[in-house]
């Protein structure tokens, strides 16, 4: 198939996924066309079968926010046309879903039907505020097709919205051939000093991500483990998480790696996987870090359940109980039987569940139920 990919390339989770799933159908013999504002973070333009088409954005005085919704409704149409496009697939509701439909209706009589998945805050957060309630609801409701991350998301979707189009949930996926185990890699590590276990935390650093309580986990844990935390990513809260490493005099014990695009090549550097978030919709890092045998110590929120099964393959506490969530952390490194025992499940969680052999097979089921629906009805 022609498929087309419109996301926001940035490092959150939806923008990840995108790629991530463009490249899997890439690698399956589909030819993917991202068509966003800059080339994904995970993007490689020279692997085949993937092509890049950047949406310009006019500049004009006359505006005082630049229409790029518009522009990349024409560009979509533009691209869809000249490269003779099966479908699009747009993640995040809003703008994209808007201006997936728009092109659709510039190309008529051709239909070219679109998908839209719901990643997370375009509904609990950006579409559920006024201003975008109406407008969100209305792209759903006009989608071709709509998935969510997690049954989670798609209640939540029902709930909030109400909406009568079927959602379709497709899990998050992991590449684990990508990602794996690296137990020497990690021993020969120089993330940490000798003898220190290395906690990781891996965000965009936004407030609902609680990355201060990772801080304060660590504090915790180092009154009976030697441990070292290493943040990956920025944001917002970059600031207040620097500030209380040196209110609690942790400055040789953490340490900000910024963004990073590797991250499969940092995760099995980890002996635990931090994730206090105010709440998760799937929980992307912690698949990742599960894959490459590092079990999670999250929240008990949003899709995470769905994910990791407590005491299983990881452990999940309230949001805010970092007491709770630092015990978990010292259990799992003062137990090696334990440890091992739940690293080995986490690894199993990831391949027999979320990997991607499992899961890119729905999303292509799915394309062609969309497209033959479409052709019916057209016939």
């Amino acid at each position: 198939m022609r498929i087309g990919i419109t996301c926001y390339p940035t490092y959150g989770g939806s923008g990840i996924v995108a790629t991530e799933l463009g490249l899997e159908l890439a690698n399956r013999g589909h030819e993917v066309h991202f068509i966003c504002y800059a080339n994904p973070i995970r993007l490689d333009p020279e692997t085949p079968r993937i092509h890049y088409h950047e949406v310009e954005v006019s500049t004009y005085p006359l505006f005082q926010y630049p229409p790029y919704s518009l522009a990349l409704a024409a560009r979509m149409a533009e691209v869809a046309e000249h490269e003779g496009l099966d479908l699009l697939h747009v993640h995040y509701a809003i703008p994209h879903s808007i201006s997936a439909l728009l092109a659709q209706q510039m190309l008529e009589p051709r239909k070219l039907p679109f998908i839209t998945t719901l990643h997370g805050t375009d509904i609990t957060l950006v579409g559920a505020d006024r201003s975008y309630y109406r407008i969100t609801k209305f792209a759903i409701e006009h989608s071709d097709g709509v998935t969510s991350i997690s049954e989670y998301l798609k209640q939540r979707t029902l709930e909030v919205f109400q909406v009568r189009n079927p959602i379709r949930v497709i899990n998050n996926f992991v590449n684990c051939e990508v990602y794996q185990p690296d137990p020497e890699r990690r021993a020969q590590s120089s993330l940490a000093p000798p003898g220190e276990k290395v906690l990781m935390h891996v965000s965009n650093f936004r407030p609902i991500k609680r990355v201060t309580d990772c801080i304060r986990i660590l504090h915790l844990v180092r009154r009976h483990v030697a441990a070292h935390l290493v943040m990956v990513g920025d944001g917002p809260e970059y600031s207040a998480a620097q500030s209380l490493v040196s209110e609690l005099a942790l400055e040789r014990h953490v340490t900000f790696l910024g963004k990073q695009a590797r991250v499969h090549r940092l995760l099995p550097l980890a002996h635990v996987l931090l994730l206090p978030s105010q709440l998760e919709s799937f929980g992307l890092v912690a698949l990742e870090a599960m894959a490459c045998g590092v079990p999670p110590v999250a929240t008990n929120v949003g899709g995470l359940p769905e994910l990791v099964t407590h005491g299983v393959d990881g452990f999940l506490e309230a949001v805010g109980d970092v007491e709770a969530q630092a015990a978990r952390v010292v259990e799992l490194l003062s137990d090696e039987a334990l440890y091992t025992r739940v690293s080995t499940a986490a690894r199993l969680t990831a391949e027999t569940r979320f990997s991607t052999t499992r899961i890119i097979p729905q999303y292509e089921q799915f394309y062609q139920e969309v497209c033959e629906r479409g052709a019916a009805a057209r016939a």
